[in-house]
């Protein structure tokens, strides 16, 4: 194995006031001992301060320009590191930290960076080259920062060499997501590609289509002005120009360019709008000569600069126009205001920024708060003469709000999370190992480590109560959602009309279309009962043709009577095969108009035979005389189902029933029959209802006619049927949901038809099949002649009743001679009544004999 060893190079002082350094120990801006070591990098002074236009000598230049808020930044990771270390979280370990001055430029970052990959305890500041560093114990075990894209860039590729974990607080470029080129790389803030895809939308939302946009000369200005320009135009937003800054302010043309740039947009007066990508003191500097112009536009901000107090405190800065800028999730600054009031209170011996701070507020404690920073930043670029502790600490108390006032809550969060994610990291290592032993883990090792484990597709990540980002719960995807990454933040929401997904699904489904199919089982079943009344049918007209000149068939009404009503079945029956298989508009217009014109004709027909029944029958004149008048039978057919064609014509002109897709379910789509119009349905088997119910209600007062030749009864039992199931098929098929929905009006249909059916033709059936000899002329005159005597007795005997009861009511001494004379009134009555009867029967059975047919009854 080589070896290389590299010797650490003596740097220039952090501090204005500090010598130049001895050793490598001066390079360091603030540290603190532990048992683990957190690295640092911040800008905390703006720029190197140098006397040549080039470096002529390998050597680090005098760092100048104090700034605060990178100052305050610093103090952040100090607090989120003593907060850790008193807490329960790293029982019994201590975490260190070393924290360095980048001095806004790479070449610094680099070399403190080479300072955390010097190996640990050695002697000498030396880097090992090596093969394989799983083994290698560098001094320190993560980096926090840096906060510019450009320097992180830089460190990262140094870092990767040993997969040290380098989390970043500010740098968004989205190139830092490409996990092959930074794979130790993390980050607590999004990447620019959300910010530029926000601030186009917000663009575009405001009616804003012709835009500037001024950009920092680096890696994170380009790159985020390339993503913007991709995003301005998907959103049809055009690009006046675009200027481009020096990234550092040691670039001595930094001055001339914002002079060129604010000259651009007084020339571009058509451009309101522009968008600025820079650091704050690019901001500072520009905005400082805008107003000075008089230049008013609207600026879009980005995270470095939007909420800034260097660029609010800027002297009449309303000037410039509007501000609307994009920033970062703030958290919970409680702790962290606390930890500035009593900062003073705070050592500052191995802790160079902030013994530098306190000179810079001693210089400038006769300044009011409002020049407070731009003196700070003045008098930073010089020498500070020394001052007594006393003073320092007096002017401390009398500045506790200042630095409170320069905080950018947003950033100190993210600082926060960044320490606490990497002490999560080190709780998880460090449960099973010794760590107050510097050498109990590697760096690379927490990459492995994290506070909650990774949620695999199908999952997502669930908040839990902390305030940590990286803490979280992996719950499953509800249904109808999914996931198809790891640590996803939501689940993806599938298409409902066309897709599904289970719970924990990593991908959507097509749903199924599913209908009643032929090959289903209850389809299969409710087909066979419909072929069985279909055989029904066809073997009761066999029956009947066959047994033509029986009275049971004449008494029917006839072979054509019979076979219209057969016919009516055979149509309900087969109405039922268009309720099964896959919808069709010709079948959903067919299936229930067909039954509904058949349906109705067959209702038609029996309510005839119920009038004609109870005409034969009835001896009350008066109701004879109103059924005379109410028969007639092929208007009254014809009317009734002409009705019922009407209503299911304008049903099917206005509101046809269609094929609908029925998307409500989860998993299926159900391919049905959309009624059309549920007036017009209900309409229909609204007035098949009535005329059942006038039918029944015939039926009912014939329902003590001759026992075997007695229709009434069975057509009395036969609407029965069809009266439960019509009640019963209402709830339900208003309940019932999916590819079933058909099988409900099927299976009504079968009992409204097999009832009927059954009712009127079966006791026909068995009468001519089983009891031949009650099936003869001569049976039948004899059946009639008994029903018409009883019929005859029974009336004389309640005319009989009726004026005995009125003889009671209106005599009031009645004498045994009143008595024999009414006895006799009766007897003369009921012979009267009896011989009229016979008569009547006599002339009605001189009438059929000669006929070939007998009418019906």
């Amino acid at each position: 194995m080589a070896l290389l060893i590299i010797p650490m190079t003596c740097f220039g002082s952090t501090l204005a006031t500090s010598q130049p350094c001895q050793t490598p120990d001066d390079f360091v801006a603030a540290t603190s001992p532990g048992h683990i070591m957190i690295g640092g990098l911040f800008a905390i002074h703006e720029k190197m301060l140098s006397s040549e236009d080039y470096p002529r000598r390998p050597e680090i230049q005098k760092c100048v320009g104090f700034e605060i808020s990178i100052f305050l930044q610093t103090l952040a990771m100090i607090h989120s590191i003593e907060m850790i270390n008193n807490s329960p979280l790293l029982s019994g370990v201590k975490l260190g930290y070393e924290i360095y001055d980048t001095c806004t430029e790479v070449t610094v970052a680099m070399a403190a960076t080479l300072r955390f990959l010097s190996k640990l305890n050695c002697s000498r500041e030396v880097v090992e080259f090596k093969c394989d560093y799983s083994s290698y114990m560098p001094r320190v075990k993560a980096v926090i920062g840096a906060g510019y894209s450009e320097i992180t860039m830089a460190v990262s590729r140094m870092l990767n060499l040993q997969l040290m974990p380098q989390v970043s607080f500010e740098s968004t470029a989205e190139i830092l997501s490409d996990k092959i080129r930074f794979p130790s790389f993390l980050r607590t803030v999004p990447s620019d590609f959300y910010q530029t895809k926000a601030m186009a939308h917000l663009i575009q939302k405001s009616g804003w289509n012709w835009i500037g946009i001024i950009a920092t000369d680096d890696d994170y200005g380009r790159l985020a002005l390339n993503t913007f320009a991709v995003q301005t135009a998907a959103n049809n937003v055009c690009i006046a120009f675009k200027e481009v800054l020096p990234a550092f302010l040691s670039d001595d043309t930094i001055e001339v360019r914002i002079n060129e740039t604010l000259e651009k947009i007084i020339a571009e007066a058509q451009v309101n709008v522009i968008v600025v990508f820079l650091r704050q003191f690019h901001v500072f500097n520009l905005f400082s000569k805008a107003i000075e112009r008089n230049i008013n536009k609207i600026w879009i901000a980005s995270d470095n600069w939007s909420t800034a107090t260097k660029i609010t405190s800027i002297p009449n800065v309303k000037r410039i126009g509007k501000v609307v800028g994009f920033t970062f999730r703030r958290g919970n600054m409680s702790s962290f205001h606390s930890f500035l009031q009593n900062l003073h209170l705070f050592p500052r011996e191995n802790n160079k920024p902030l013994h530098e701070y306190a000179m810079l507020l001693s210089a400038c404690a006769y300044v009011k708060d409002s020049d407070l920073s731009q003196c700070i930043s003045n008098h930073s670029r010089g020498t500070l003469a020394y001052k007594a502790n006393e003073v320092i600490e007096r002017n401390f108390s009398l500045r506790n709000d200042f630095l409170w006032d320069y905080t950018e809550p947003g950033l100190v969060h993210s600082i926060q999370l960044a320490v606490l994610a990497l002490g999560y990291a080190i709780r998880d290592l460090c449960q099973a190992r010794d760590c107050q032993n510097p050498n109990a883990f590697q760096p690379w090792e927490q990459i492995q480590s994290k506070c909650s484990t990774e949620c695999s597709p199908g999952q997502m990540k669930k908040t839990t109560r902390s305030q940590h980002i990286c803490c979280y719960e992996c719950v499953n995807c509800p249904e109808n959602h999914y996931s198809n990454q790891t640590d996803m933040d939501h689940c993806l929401l599938c298409n409902n009309e066309t897709h599904w997904a289970p719970v924990r699904s990593t991908r959507c489904f097509e749903k199924e279309v599913e209908y009643l199919n032929w090959n289903d089982s209850l389809a299969i079943l409710l087909l066979a009962l419909s072929l069985l009344g279909i055989m029904f049918v066809l073997a009761i007209g066999i029956i009947f043709t066959r047994n033509l000149d029986t009275p049971i068939v004449k008494s029917s009404g006839g072979l054509l009577v019979c076979y219209v009503i057969l016919l009516c079945h055979f149509l309900n029956f087969a109405s039922t095969g268009f309720f099964i298989g896959e919808p069709q508009d010709i079948t959903c217009k067919t299936r229930q108009t067909l039954f509904g014109v058949s349906f109705t004709l067959c209702i038609s027909c029996i309510l005839m035979k119920s009038l004609k029944i109870l005409l034969a029958f009835s001896f009350d004149p008066k109701l004879q005389n109103f059924l005379k008048g109410l028969y007639k039978p092929i208007p009254i057919i014809f009317t009734c189902t002409g009705i019922q064609v009407v209503i299911c014509t304008i049903w099917l002109i206005f509101a046809a029933p269609a094929v609908e897709e029925n998307v409500s379910l989860p998993r299926v789509i159900i391919l049905e029959c959309e009624e059309g119009s549920v007036l017009a349905f209900g309409t229909m088997l609204g007035y098949i209802a009535i005329l059942a119910f006038i039918c029944f209600i015939f039926a009912f007062k014939g329902r003590k006619l001759p026992e075997h030749y007695n229709e009434a009864k069975f057509i009395t039992f036969g609407l029965l049927i069809y009266f439960i199931a019509w009640v019963v098929f209402i709830p339900v098929y208003a309940t019932t949901f999916g590819k079933y929905l058909p099988a409900v009006e099927i299976i009504v249909i079968l009992i409204s038809n097999y009832g009927i059916l059954c009712c009127t033709f079966f006791p026909k059936c068995y009468v001519i099949l089983c009891k031949q000899e009650t099936n003869t002329k001569s049976a039948f005159l004899k059946m009639i002649y008994s029903y018409s005597s009883h019929a005859a007795s029974s009336l004389a005997i309640s005319h009989v009743s009726l004026d005995s009861t009125n003889s009671n009511i209106t005599m009031t001494d009645p004498s045994s001679s009143g008595r024999s004379a009414a006895w006799q009134e009766s007897k003369d009555l009921r012979a009267r009544a009896f011989a009229h009867i016979c008569r009547e029967n006599a002339t009605r059975v001189s009438k059929i004999l000669p006929r070939k047919r007998i009418s019906s009854i």
